[in-house]
């Protein structure tokens, strides 16, 4: 059974590696209709893509660089924005010129239209898959789920601690794993991320009373500072004016209640944070999920996805 990945993860493998080292090996992969990866040279005039191949050239006309271009769904900026990228595609023909230079023909759209019948349709609420970060906007993060079609990462189903920002939580081109929160009558995937990066009382069990431990500082209001300990977790500590969102920050622990899901906090210093995101923890292993219910049992309030 054929495997769609995200963009990008082939590239380096000794397999794709191989079937693009030559001519030979490319003709072997036309026969065998094989799925390649290699990095985009460049996008000429005619918005057609140009893809060094084992010493031969490899295009892939405009039509061919998406799916959506032909019939005008899908805007050009899909095909510039992949220069210097690895994309995906398959080999459909090998033509030389008037001066006996061979060109291999290729096509990004073949290869999307064969994930999104084979695996993206297949595809239903609470299936948790492999994805890649693309690209961040102030609402969410665009996904590529596989052979660079995109599915929406909306800010709120990120993570339970609120973030400003997607580049928060992580960069472009981060891998992770996301649960299928929707797929509409159209085949278009919404993602949701929060659900596997644990529970309240995953998250919490790691903090005690007493403790002083390290912090992100999400937002100051009037009443308080959110603090996030975790993706999945945020604490509430006294208002202080010289507390800015974004600084990281030591804080003492003074209690922690399940029953309202309330951790207590005591800011001890904040400093300026580091550009670096911390690696995901991802709680839930399994491949498909009907339920999770965020909030502990005791709790006064229950936060819960169904899928």
């Amino acid at each position: 059974m054929t495997k769609y990945y995200p963009e990008g993860v082939i590239y380096e493998t000794k397999q794709n590696k191989r079937c693009i080292s030559s001519e030979a090996a490319l003709r072997e992969s036309f026969f065998e209709g094989r799925i390649l990866e290699a990095k985009v040279r460049l996008c000429d005039s005619e918005h057609n893509l140009h893809v060094d191949l084992g010493g031969i050239n490899g295009i892939i006309p405009r039509e061919e660089c998406a799916l959506g271009i032909a019939e005008g769904t899908t805007k050009d900026i899909a095909i510039v924005s992949r220069v210097n990228k690895p994309v995906v595609f398959k080999i459909t023909d090998f033509k030389d010129d008037e001066n006996g230079i061979r060109t291999a023909v290729l096509s990004r759209r073949a290869v999307q239209e064969e994930c999104a019948g084979k695996y993206v349709s297949s595809l239903k609420a609470g299936d948790v898959i492999s994805a890649k970060v693309t690209h961040n906007e102030h609402f969410g993060s665009f996904c590529d789920i596989g052979c660079g079609i995109s599915a929406l990462l909306p800010i709120d189903s990120i993570s339970v601690s609120r973030i400003p920002c997607p580049e928060a939580r992580f960069s472009v081109g981060t891998q992770i794993n996301a649960v299928v929160k929707s797929v509409d009558f159209l085949g278009r995937v919404t993602l949701s991320l929060k659900e596997l990066l644990g529970t309240w009382e995953e998250n919490a069990e790691k903090f005690k009373a007493g403790q002083t431990v390290g912090g992100i500082v999400r937002s100051v209001e009037k009443y308080g500072v959110f603090i996030e300990l975790a993706p999945n977790l945020a604490g509430l500590a006294e208002y202080s004016e010289d507390v800015r969102a974004g600084d990281s920050a030591s804080v003492y622990i003074k209690s922690v209640n399940p029953q309202k899901m309330k951790i207590k906090l005591s800011i001890v210093d904040t400093f300026p944070a580091d550009s670096k995101h911390t690696p995901l923890k991802y709680y839930f292993k399994g491949e498909h999920m009907d339920y999770w219910r965020y909030s502990p049992d005791v709790s006064e309030k229950v936060i819960e996805s169904v899928f």
